[in-house]
């Protein structure tokens, strides 16, 4: 997957602290609006910001209600815990969401939850999950994206026998929808680690834009990364997350410009509840045809 030629704007609603019908509605809304082209959730069990008892939805259970009630846009999680669900589990939700979207689905996935925000770390002893040290989180993301591409590709059971997981008769049918070899790879982080798991496995790399800067550095790390396995870095996409601010959109449109110039063309816009009534055409009209 080469960089595309224009920028492709996309919009997030974290689901939590809202209601299930708020993020219906701005999804809804959203698939409407051919300029913003993806949309998506994020992936934690508990609240990570606001009331700490405060409502948050399951990612993967929500976004196939969304891709159902959609039909344009692509969408996914940005990103999957890996610490969350066993691999060829993941690669059999993930499936049934390119199915139920009719192949609309970018597969976010990531480590997990770091230990910041502090906040995410009580997911894991609250749901009886183990919570892995980084270097075996990162080991553990390298073999899940091997065994979910092979559980999405190929024809015939296999064996898996890695460090961190271990398959026998491991088999995906049915196959996603897409076939190219397979659904769209994102992969999200900033670590030399987790982005060399990005360079062997990736589509798209999404990072968090609040450090521009960082983002830069990272992004030639990247580069080098790619060098050293013999891959084409322009075959990677390079995506972004930045909030909106509904009070003052100019911001948002210099970080829109400033991260476009920085070679990020694929622009995760975060949308933060309560929404405004007609947030979708508010961004096309504000941060997207503004510009």
């Amino acid at each position: 997957m080469a960089h595309p030629r224009h920028p492709r704007f996309g919009i997030m609603t974290a689901p939590t602290q809202v209601g299930y019908h708020d993020i219906l509605r701005v999804w809804e809304e959203a698939d409407t609006v051919p300029e913003i082209e993806h949309a998506w959730l994020f992936d934690h069990l508990m609240p990570i910001f606001g009331d700490p008892d405060g409502p948050t939805y399951e990612g993967w259970t929500l976004l196939s209600a969304l891709a159902a009630r959609t039909s344009r846009l692509r969408l996914g999680l940005l990103v999957t815990s890996n610490r969350f669900r066993p691999p060829a589990m993941l690669a059999k939700i993930a499936t049934t969401v390119d199915i139920v979207s009719d192949g609309r689905l970018d597969f976010g996935i990531g480590v997990g939850s770091r230990p910041h925000p502090p906040q995410a770390r009580r997911e894991y002893p609250a749901h009886g999950l183990p919570f892995q040290d980084t270097a075996d989180a990162v080991g553990s993301l390298a073999e899940a994206c091997t065994v979910i591409r092979r559980l999405w590709t190929e024809p015939e059971p296999f064996d898996f026998h890695g460090t961190y997981h271990d398959l026998t008769g491991a088999f995906g049918s049915p196959k996603p929808v897409q076939r190219s070899p397979h659904p769209p790879i994102l992969i999200g982080g900033r670590s030399s680690a987790t982005l060399r798991v990005v360079a062997e496995h990736a589509d798209l790399w999404n990072i968090p834009g609040g450090d521009l800067d960082d983002c830069v550095r990272r992004s030639a790390l990247l580069d080098r990364h790619c060098a050293d396995i013999g891959r084409d870095p322009a075959t990677i996409t390079r995506s972004i997350h930045l909030p909106v601010s509904y009070d003052h959109p100019a911001t948002t449109r210099t970080a829109i410009t400033e991260a476009l110039d920085a070679g990020f063309p694929h622009i995760v816009l975060g949308l933060s509840a309560p929404y405004p009534d007609k947030v979708a055409h508010w961004v096309r009209e504000e941060l997207i045809a503004a510009r």
